[in-house]
């Protein structure tokens, strides 16, 4: 089985919170607020696990859905 992961951008705790009670009951699926710092953020090209998309979503929609196989 698949797990999902939602990381949500440290400035959206509503967010983390809905989607948190929204999944508790999910085994495969874990919500985490964004932890990485402001500095390693700012760097082009840092996502060191190869998810460029990361980035973009957390500022776009507030968070990044992962699925890792």
């Amino acid at each position: 089985m698949s797990r999902e992961i939602f990381v949500v951008a440290r400035d959206r705790p509503d967010l983390y919170r809905y989607l948190s009670q929204t999944f508790a009951d999910a085994d495969n699926v874990q919500v985490i607020l964004d932890r990485r710092s402001p500095e390693s953020r700012e760097t082009p090209g840092s996502d060191r696990r190869g998810r460029p998309n990361v980035e973009h979503d957390l500022r776009s929609v507030g968070y990044a859905f992962i699925t890792i196989p």
